[in-house]
């Protein structure tokens, strides 16, 4: 797996500046330490997925962006590459198959998880979509006030704005995920 940090770091510093605010600023909108986002940005530290989302809310960037240096014309991802995000709370891994390039608004993920902590993802932007097939187990996935189980070959589309769950009912259960952005 590819180590996200080096693009973690320039990637944050980027957006950064695009909005203009303080390194401070960003850091109490994701409600974070100030601390923790320079050391973010000099590229030090192992984050989790709760704190690169909050990063990316406060940024108002899709999550995609931090991940993705450029997008290649022709790209390939083998099995056990890509760069992978672990969530900090539950057996749930991230890796990004597919950045949204400018102008589109989705991204592609490859879920990876495990049976214990469930992963409860608050609301994103007001207008995102989330599809996901599972392509190996089960899980119970969508809103968290109504998530449906779902094996192997089955879809779900959700809104994604609104607290939602996934949550790996067998040892290994894979997904994709795309996440719409409008």
């Amino acid at each position: 797996m590819t180590q996200p940090i080096s693009v973690i770091a320039r990637s944050l510093v980027r957006e950064r500046q695009r909005t203009g605010l303080s390194l401070a600023e960003i850091a109490r909108r994701a409600g974070i330490a100030k601390s923790t986002l320079s050391q973010l940005e000099a590229g030090n530290g192992n984050p989790s997925l709760e704190t690169l989302w909050a990063l990316c809310v406060a940024l108002d960037i899709p999550f995609a962006r931090l991940l993705e240096p450029q997008v290649q014309k022709t790209q390939v991802i083998r099995r056990g590459e890509g760069t992978k995000v672990v969530a900090e709370q539950a057996h749930y891994q991230a890796i990004l198959l597919a950045a949204c390039p400018p102008g589109a608004r989705r991204d592609i993920y490859l879920l990876l998880t495990q049976p214990g902590a469930d992963r409860i993802s608050h609301p994103h932007p007001q207008g995102a979509v989330e599809h996901i097939i599972i392509t190996q187990g089960k899980a119970l996935v969508g809103l968290t006030d109504a998530p449906e189980e779902l094996a192997e070959g089955d879809y779900i589309c959700y809104p994604g704005d609104q607290a939602h769950i996934f949550k790996a009912l067998e040892p290994d259960t894979q997904a994709i995920l795309v996440a719409e952005q409008n």
